[in-house]
């Protein structure tokens, strides 16, 4: 999870729109991560992991309003993304805590990464 939010860091400080080829290239490393890693991580990347969830679904939702010739592909990462902030969710839940507590962590992660 650690290149993955490094680069993450990288693209929320760019002015400019990354193309869609290196947009899904991002998106599928983070899903290759999440299926391998997901049973293990702990509460730090399982944080790390649902924010940069939001922020692909946030990208992947807008650009299918703008980019028609994408439009299906970015619905499908949508969708994807939210299953697993749905599953990181409910880890997190099964872990003791509250749907104010992953709130909280999300707005700090958002202070520090921006």
């Amino acid at each position: 999870m650690k290149e993955i939010m490094a680069k993450l860091k990288e693209y929320l400080q760019m002015e400019t729109e990354i193309p869609f080829g290196e947009f899904k290239s991002y998106y599928e490393q983070v899903i290759k991560e999440l299926n391998g890693t997901f049973q293990d991580m702990d509460q730090k990347n399982c944080f790390d992991a649902r924010y940069t969830c939001l922020i692909i679904q946030g990208n992947a939702d807008a650009r299918a309003k703008t980019d028609k010739g994408n439009m299906k592909q970015f619905k499908k990462i949508s969708a994807k993304c939210a299953f697993w902030i749905e599953a990181i969710d409910y880890r997190l839940q099964k872990d003791g805590l509250t749907t104010d507590d992953i709130e909280n962590a999300m707005r700090g992660l958002n202070e520090k990464m921006v």
